[in-house]
């Protein structure tokens, strides 16, 4: 392990070691714990002294390359374990938990989050889900005040099954190869048929499985997309749902027939608050697997190479849906076959957040509102169009977001449909993979978009757009002056 391991250290250059965040020491604690090693016995197979261990366990002494090395062969751990970012994701709800006005007295600043992150993890995910109680059992409290007073006292949105099902996605990198294995199987026995493959996805179910698919139009007043009636095998999809949505439906149908102990496997190592919870998130699981039949990783991730990740070809490529597409590019997370690091985002609008995942590094809001300055709010000015811009956070950081609106759903004449509007992105080292960087001038800071993440968090004072004041900042109004907005005064 350890000959793997040099091998491995010798991609990291100093300048690349220099550059990352490290806090080795405090790591290498944290797995001899998990393992149950005593410290003078560590510091023995080391060869070091325990106190010089503890320095180095307390992030006082730096540890050089063959003794991380022989760390890695004693604790059994890759290297990467190790050298590592943050978990960009964890460390952002933490930090957007604890801008909560509960904690502003306590003057806790960034550098803290990022320790805690890196040195214990799982005390990190136990705030998170203290902060999802806390603000489960604020919603619910909420919510009862308006049945008693009749009232509307508060538009809150988050929707605590759905954070969930997200928590579960980002653990997971949106990478499931077992999933994508099963459905790389199916695809090879259904690419022979027409080009949308739905009739041949039925025709599967019916030969694999004896499930009879069948188009029918809903009775009034009892709208539905799908029903399946396991006594008489009939899988009903509604004729009110486009022909993608058509084709996952029943692709999925085939990953709940022959791949539910996958995905109950992938369930079993995470820890689900709630039964329903649980159950929205094998949903997405079956919904993933039905997008993987649909768009096989080795395929799509070939014409994403080729198109440059255009996704109105991809979606005519593998006649697809805008949506399926964009969540599909996230997906692309097989080390020996990496896709672009994206994050995505789907909102309505109203500004509720339906979808969020992020392997980008951008920060996407947990409990609230996202900041109005993201692309993928002004995208309902323009239907149907995509927008893309060169957004940057207020750390420096700076992201290629596009998004457009999709219309979901199909009915009869005079029904209203539901509009909501896909983000993507990634950061701007990727532009020139991204085309929808031609038209844009990535090192142009004249067009960047300063953006936030939400108006509690961000600290951009000069923003015209602010709704609320930031909770770590004091602010004075007063009644002669005013700035760009209400809350700022110069």
């Amino acid at each position: 392990m350890i000959i793997l391991c040099k091998l491995k250290f010798t991609k990291f250059t100093k300048i690349e070691m220099s550059q990352l965040d490290l806090k080795i020491g405090p790591k290498i604690k944290a797995f001899r714990r998990q393992l149950g090693i005593q410290a003078n016995k560590l510091a023995e197979q080391l060869n070091i002294s325990p106190s010089y261990l503890a320095l180095i366990e307390g992030g006082k002494r730096k540890i050089d390359g063959d003794l991380l090395l022989k760390a890695c062969e004693q604790l059994k751990i890759e290297l990467s374990d190790l050298t590592t970012k943050s978990d960009l994701n964890l460390a952002n709800n933490i930090s957007e938990l604890l801008d909560d006005k509960l904690f502003e007295d306590l003057d806790i600043l960034g550098p803290e989050i990022k320790d805690l992150v890196n040195t214990n993890p799982k005390m990190a995910r136990a705030l998170i889900k203290l902060g999802d109680n806390y603000k489960k059992k604020d919603h619910e409290l909420v919510n009862k005040v308006e049945n008693l007073s009749g009232k509307m006292i508060d538009s809150r949105k988050t929707s605590f099954p759905g954070e969930v099902v997200s928590d579960f996605i980002q653990e997971n990198k949106n990478y499931f190869p077992k999933l994508e294995n099963f459905a790389n199987s199916v695809f090879e026995k259904i690419q022979t048929n027409n080009r949308t493959r739905y009739m041949s996805i039925c025709e599967f179910l019916k030969k694999e499985y004896s499930i009879t698919v069948k188009d029918i139009i809903p009775e009034e007043g009892k709208p539905f997309s799908k029903i399946y009636d396991k006594n008489k095998k009939e899988l009903l999809l509604s004729d009110f749902v486009s022909l993608e949505t058509k084709k996952l439906f029943a692709a999925a149908q085939i990953a709940q027939e022959g791949a539910i102990n996958e995905i109950n496997e992938y369930l079993s190592n995470f820890s689900f608050p709630s039964e329903e919870s649980e159950k929205l998130t094998k949903v997405a699981l079956l919904n993933y697997c039905g997008a993987a039949i649909l768009m096989p990783y080795k395929l799509f991730h070939e014409e994403c190479k080729k198109q440059k990740y255009d996704l109105e070809l991809l979606q005519n490529t593998f006649a697809t849906s805008f949506e399926q597409v964009a969540h599909r590019v996230t997906c692309l997370q097989d080390p020996k076959l990496p896709g672009i690091p994206f994050h995505m985002l789907r909102v309505d609008i109203a500004g509720n957040i339906s979808k969020r995942f992020s392997l980008s590094g951008i920060e996407i809001p947990r409990y609230g509102g996202a900041c109005p300055r993201w692309n993928i709010y002004s995208a309902f000015t323009t239907p149907g169009k995509i927008q893309a811009a060169v957004s940057k956070m207020s750390n420096g950081e700076k992201y290629v977001c596009i998004a457009r609106t999709v219309e979901k759903g199909v009915g009869r004449y005079g029904k209203s449909k539901s509009m909501l509007s896909i983000g993507l992105g990634c950061e701007a080292k990727y532009a020139k993979d991204f085309v929808y960087t031609e038209n844009l001038n990535v090192s142009d800071k004249k067009t960047e978009i300063p953006i936030g993440v939400s108006c509690r968090t961000c600290d951009r004072l000069d923003c015209s757009q602010r709704a609320f004041p930031p909770l770590h900042k004091k602010f004075d109004v007063d009644i002669n002056s005013r700035g760009v907005s209400v809350y700022v005064t110069e």
